[in-house]
């Protein structure tokens, strides 16, 4: 499926600006349309609906509240300049619980880019991809902090168990595949007992040119994904996100959340 409408999370920080840098290149490689959205909480730690809060301090807290978001629209002004954006970008400011409102947004469009979570970035426009990539249904690709290797694809890898996720993420990155021509597929330990093969062979019969890279379990998953990429410097990694439940992610860490905090590349998620 042609990737021709691109969502982007903006929020100000470093991550979303490497975001928002490689949607518009990813744009213009693919003759995309790019759309950028600010998601934002209401911010409130108190009831300003009570009758025992001064007038003054209600005005403060808007006033707060009002300064961050213009802060974060003069950020993306700027970045939409610099890429000479001004007429074909705008932002869409929508309130409501951050992922929600991108998980629910992101279904209709063909990807979401966002930048990599910070632990730094204001609470009320915080947001977690790995959890927008559960909730939307939809292909996310998460941009660390720092990344300038732009939208271009000269070859990307494939993190492969056979699963369903993994074979949701190679459905969802198929187009990017054939754009790259190229493609390393990467499996680490046991794997569904289906061939190998019948991948590969499924990639050539689109043009793909694929190399399988197999190692056994005897370090994390995640540290050779990322060690390879680190080795290798594809363009982008691509994930199924949480084949085991996203409560014992978090409760016991996996395979996502580990590569999203420490690989340099984007990375596509799929759920």
């Amino acid at each position: 499926m042609p990737m021709m409408n691109l969502l982007v999370a903006f929020n100000g920080s470093d991550g979303s600006v490497a975001a928002l840098r490689y949607a518009a290149s990813l744009a213009e490689r693919l003759g995309a349309h790019v759309t950028a959205m600010l998601a934002h909480s209401s911010h409130e730690v108190i009831d300003k609906r009570s009758r025992w809060i001064p007038k003054e301090a209600l005005a403060l807290l808007e006033a707060a509240n009002t300064d961050i978001l213009r802060e974060i629209e003069a950020k993306f002004e700027a970045e939409r300049t610099a890429l000479g954006l001004t007429n074909a970008l705008q932002l869409k400011e929508v309130t409501g619980r951050v992922d929600s409102v991108l998980s629910e947004a992101a279904r209709h469009y063909d990807m979401l880019i966002v930048g990599s979570h910070a632990d730094t970035d204001d609470a009320h426009v915080t947001l977690h991809p790995d959890r927008i990539a559960l909730l939307s249904g939809r292909p996310v690709t998460v941009v660390p902090a720092g990344y300038d290797g732009g939208g271009g694809l000269n070859h990307a890898a494939l993190a492969w168990d056979g699963g369903r996720s993994a074979a949701r993420a190679l459905s969802d990155s198929l187009r990017l595949f054939e754009e790259a021509g190229r493609v390393d597929v990467l499996t680490v330990g046991p794997r569904s007992g289906w061939p190998i093969d019948d991948l590969l062979t499924h990639l050539d019969r689109h043009g793909v040119e694929a190399t399988h890279h197999e190692w056994p379990k005897t370090q994390p998953v995640a540290a050779t994904l990322v060690n390879w990429c680190k080795r290798n410097r594809p363009s982008l990694l691509v994930l199924g996100a949480f084949e085991h439940s996203k409560f014992r992610e978090d409760l016991l860490g996996g395979v996502t959340s580990d590569v999203l905090s420490q690989i340099d590349i984007p990375v596509l998620l799929s759920h």
